[in-house]
């Protein structure tokens, strides 16, 4: 987990990844001053160095001297070997209720200057040695920077809530044509329904024209952080929804859409945002940053990235990424997880395991029931194949205290395609009603076909926790409340049977803030 979080003054924001010569470039935003884009670098996606921040708000008077928000970084196809920085930037003067785009570009990634602006700003002389950086130079035929214009957009202070949605900007080429996407709404209907995928195109060099937008879903406030790209033969367009906090996705076969809706388009569960799809040798990848605050400014953490597929029907599946691989240090099979101990006291449970065969089964005629395996657990993924007989309930048991019941609890239906991860255990110092803690983290949901049998995998690296069905990332989530302990399944009146199971101990990546460069 990569984080900007050394005090609950500080945290990171929405982000940015660029994949150039075998090293992931992430770009991200601090919050909650908005102040500076900061630039991280990683030759695994999984551990990271702080290096130099790229850009700074403007000078007093500068178009974005108050605020930066989200960037995107992508090659400039007008000048090969350049990168273009696209930002969102807020003014003083009109009490950052406009939001407008800048360019930046660099030849190395590291280094930045950003474009000359059509700005008019008093007292541009000083600080020339911090110039690129912070404020661009004048020229009243700059392309700086980019604002909403009507009839397509909100564009004044007189429209709809009174505060010009035109941020998050993302460029795309085809090679025929070069794309400007940014979050945007459009002038008419119900205010909180006006969101859009804004879109302008690049008819010259960094000239940028209106269009009419990309996709108006008709339900959400905003379509924040825009993505496009294509796979295989359609084209997707991702964008995260402040409604619910969760990022989603529609599909067309043409760039242009029109924009269909899958049954479930939800690409990451509740608490991921501003996700970010970008491409390294190995293919597509979606990141994202997540909290558990509704507000997004405290404690943010950006989990490792996901790698994105296809299914046969054309929905996006996100797959646990490769790298984890190289964490493994230890494995163990069915014969190291025996024998197994039950939680609560009982005889109306049993638990039989088939060796040679590597199956285990965990039943119960009753109640609950906790299975615990022999193995500790700290950083590490489990996986196998299960099944469950009969109509009652199954799930799993992780970083466990066998004698007060704390720890993790991911409750599965596999009937009906359900995943719900609990914080559950006893609170110390705690009397009455306030004795034990119950937190619901996060659930997830996906399509099960009354099919008898699942692949599971479930990865816990530090605070984060994945959990996939079938090679789907459902879970993605940090949660610091259980640390170590015991790994187990549970059953509530039926048979769970187990097979092909898999212990890795992973070995923990350092600590971010022992990462960090000095230049």
């Amino acid at each position: 987990m990569y984080g900007e979080d050394v005090s609950y003054q500080k945290t990171m924001g929405d982000i940015d990844i660029v994949y150039h010569d075998g090293v992931y470039h992430l770009f991200h935003l601090v919050l909650p001053n908005h102040d500076f884009i900061a630039h991280a670098v990683s030759e695994d996606a999984l551990n990271w160095e702080r290096v130099e921040n790229a850009l700074f708000i403007g000078h007093p008077g500068s178009w974005d001297d108050h605020m930066l928000w989200t960037m995107h970084v992508t090659p400039d196809p007008w000048n090969p070997g350049m990168w273009r920085m696209f930002y969102t930037g807020l003014s003083r003067k009109d009490h950052a209720n406009i939001q407008r785009i800048g360019i930046a570009q660099s030849r190395d990634l590291i280094h930045w200057e950003k474009m000359s602006d059509n700005w008019f700003q008093e007292h541009r002389d000083g600080c020339e040695s911090m110039q690129p950086m912070i404020s661009a130079p004048y020229d009243p035929d700059g392309p700086c920077p980019i604002e909403a214009a009507g009839p397509h957009y909100e564009s004044s202070l007189k429209e709809g809530r009174h505060w010009v949605s035109f941020r998050d900007p993302f460029f795309y080429t085809d090679e025929k044509r070069n794309l400007l996407l940014m979050a945007a709404r459009i002038p008419d209907g119900p205010v909180i329904r006006r969101g859009c995928v804004g879109l302008y195109e690049e008819v010259a060099e960094n000239q940028f024209v209106p269009r009419p937008a990309l996709h108006v879903p008709g339900l959400y406030d905003d379509v924040e952080v825009p993505n496009l790209f294509q796979l295989n033969d359609r084209y997707y367009l991702v964008g995260s929804i402040r409604e619910d906090a969760k990022i989603r996705y529609w599909h067309s076969r043409s760039p242009d859409g029109p924009w269909s809706n899958y049954f479930d388009n939800v690409l990451l569960a509740k608490g991921n945002y501003a996700g970010r799809i970008s491409f390294d040798d190995k293919g597509p990848l979606v990141w994202s940053f997540y909290t558990q605050n509704d507000v997004r400014t405290v404690s943010n953490l950006m989990p490792p990235p996901k790698r994105l597929s296809v299914n046969g029907d054309g929905r996006l599946r996100v797959r646990s990424f490769e790298g984890y691989d190289e964490l493994v240090k230890s494995t163990v099979e069915l014969n190291g997880l025996l024998p197994v101990s039950y939680l609560v006291p009982s005889t109306e449970c049993e638990s039989t395991a088939n060796r040679e065969e590597e199956r285990l089964s965990l039943s119960t005629v009753g109640g609950f029931q906790g299975f615990l395996f022999s193995q500790r657990v700290e950083c590490f993924r489990f996986s196998g194949r299960m099944k469950l007989d009969g109509l009652g309930k199954c799930g799993i048991l992780f970083r466990t205290d066998a004698e007060t019941f704390s720890g993790y609890h991911l409750s599965l239906d596999l009937l009906k395609g359900v995943a719900q991860l609990r914080a559950w255990g006893e609170r110390p110092g705690g009397s009455t009603e306030h004795a034990f803690r119950f937190e619901s983290l996060q659930s997830a949901f996906w399509k099960s076909d009354g099919r008898p049998e699942w692949e599971f995998s479930l990865l816990n690296v530090r605070h984060y926790i994945e959990f996939s069905i079938n090679g789907n990332v459902l879970l993605s989530l940090s949660d610091k409340t259980y640390r170590r302990g015991q790994l187990g399944c549970y059953v509530e009146s039926a048979c769970l049977r187990l097979e092909d199971l898999l212990l890795e101990h992973l070995d923990s990546p350092p600590d971010p803030f022992d990462q960090l460069s000095t230049s």
